[in-house]
């Protein structure tokens, strides 16, 4: 009976020695395992010195990389919400929002009009952005920028897009604009009052007081500066609106609208460009201003926008919608920029 257990037990052996040579075999023939967040921003760090970055910028910044797991669940379960534009546009042009708004054009009077001389954009627009986008610098999020990118690049699943915007980081941090402990945002890496991306604040910030930096954090007049700037880049008309809502007469075609749907910006255009009229046209279609009045014969050219599909509210957009869309392609956060727009300098009774 021993001899035949020793046999079973150096059988048994064998198969578990052949077993885990099989599996050595298997795991050297599979890809690597993805490494862990040292092993991956030891890698990116070896990247970035070959691109020619200061070893001392790179030695704070790389000491400072946190991995953040809730930046990765935000990025992956961001909610589903249904919405419709008229649930979205109180909470987001609240009466409180209006009248910090009205305040803060009034505070920021005589800045605000030589800034939107100097790029041609309506003060109303640059603060409607900036109260919309953090509550005009009240919440601006706080989560270390070089820390979020390089979380959100190791998950993968856009790892291209926020490589580069960590690097866009280091280039802000390299030319001197903001220090790195103050370098704050969302968790999705969009910074300051203006909550620009870094690919954004390298294409568009400004330096709005002249001190020879560019700070969207802390300094107003750079915020104003670098909207403003950011919409001119686009495009922008000032001596134009974003558009206006309007009512469609029955058995309107739903067609003649931008048909809905997400899409890249030139494909969005081209269905812009497909649905552009000239008022005089779509007065002549049966569309009339939301008062129920006639619109205003002339050959400005404007697109039919449904946010909601052909049952919900109606809208013409005019060219500067189009470069509020280039900043955040949602049609109910562009509306609500142009409410909250005209909500500033109308008459209140």
């Amino acid at each position: 009976m021993k001899g035949l257990f020793l046999r079973n037990w150096f059988a048994a052996g064998a198969i578990l020695l052949t077993s885990s040579c099989s599996l050595a075999q298997d795991a050297a023939t599979t890809p690597n395992a993805k490494p862990d967040f040292t092993a991956y921003t030891a890698a990116l760090k070896a990247e970035a010195q070959q691109r020619g970055y200061d070893a001392a910028l790179l030695d704070a910044v790389f000491s400072s990389l946190e991995f953040h797991e809730r930046v990765i669940s935000a990025d992956r379960s961001q909610p589903e919400v249904v919405e419709t534009l008229s649930t979205y546009l109180p909470k987001r042009v609240s009466e409180i929002r209006i009248r910090m708004a009205r305040e803060r054009y009034q505070q920021y009077g005589p800045q605000l009009e030589e800034i939107g001389k100097r790029y041609e954009v309506q003060p109303r627009f640059i603060i409607a952005l900036w109260g919309l986008e953090s509550s005009f610098g009240r919440f601006m999020g706080t989560y270390s920028i070089p820390s979020a990118l390089a979380t959100l690049a190791y998950e993968g699943r856009r790892e291209t897009f926020f490589k580069q915007e960590f690097f866009n980081a280091l280039d802000i941090l390299a030319e001197g604009h903001i220090r790195l402990e103050d370098m704050k945002g969302s968790w999705a890496g969009a910074m300051g009052q203006s909550q620009f991306m870094p690919s954004s604040f390298l294409a568009y910030a400004q330096d709005g007081d002249g001190d020879g930096k560019k700070d969207i954090w802390t300094n107003e007049l750079d915020v104003f500066a670098s909207i403003a700037n950011y919409l001119k880049q686009q495009g922008w008309d000032n001596s134009g609106t974003w558009g206006r809502e309007v009512v469609l007469p029955a058995g309107f075609d739903p067609a003649h609208a931008i048909q809905r749907g997400s899409l890249a910006r030139n494909e969005w255009l081209q269905r812009w460009n497909a649905s552009e009229r000239s008022l005089t046209e779509w007065h002549k279609l049966g569309v009339q201003r939301l008062n129920g009045e006639s619109l205003p014969q002339r050959d400005m050219p404007a697109a039919l926008i449904l946010p909601d599909g052909p049952n919900g509210r109606a809208f013409l957009a005019y060219s500067n919608y189009k470069s509020l869309m280039h900043w955040n392609r949602s049609y109910y956060f562009v509306t609500s920029v142009g409410y909250l727009a005209d909500l500033i300098v109308a008459e209140q009774g």
